[in-house]
């Protein structure tokens, strides 16, 4: 297989997982690994009508944050000799991002961990990988 895996990443234990399983298997698979990390971009509502959309990150700290993404939590992929990137994208919600993310990469396979930072836990899975349980048109693997 020559292809394409998608795994989500936010530092997380779970999604540090995730990296390990893609440094395991993707060299395997003949993959290149595509490490996607979301950067909420809340909505604040003040007390006019028009609501305040924080502004995106200075070209500068997106850098910044695609060298540390790279060289931390992407590290068991270079150790491994793993071809693979990193992308760092705004966004509302981590699923849409992944799946959107996925079609764009035509990717082969979508990798996660069960669970990330979001601030309400889930019982079983966090509230990404629950939803790309439902949404994502790739083959997913959720890895504990």
């Amino acid at each position: 297989m020559t292809g394409k895996i998608i795994v989500g990443i936010d530092g997380s234990e779970h999604s540090l997982r995730a990296v390990q399983w893609c440094a395991q298997n993707a060299g395997r698979l003949g993959a290149e690994v595509v490490a996607v990390h979301m950067i909420d971009q809340p909505v604040y509502v003040g007390a006019g009508p028009v609501p305040f959309v924080v502004p995106p990150l200075a070209d500068e700290q997106r850098e910044e944050l695609v060298d540390f993404a790279t060289g931390t939590w992407c590290g068991p992929l270079a150790d491994a000799g793993v071809s693979h990137r990193v992308l760092v994208v705004d966004g509302v919600s981590a699923a849409n991002t992944i799946i959107d993310i996925a079609r764009a990469e035509d990717a082969d396979l979508v990798v996660v961990g069960r669970r990330g930072r979001g601030g309400f836990a889930a019982l079983v899975l966090g509230s990404t990988s629950s939803q790309l349980t439902h949404h994502c048109d790739r083959p997913l693997l959720i890895v504990p």
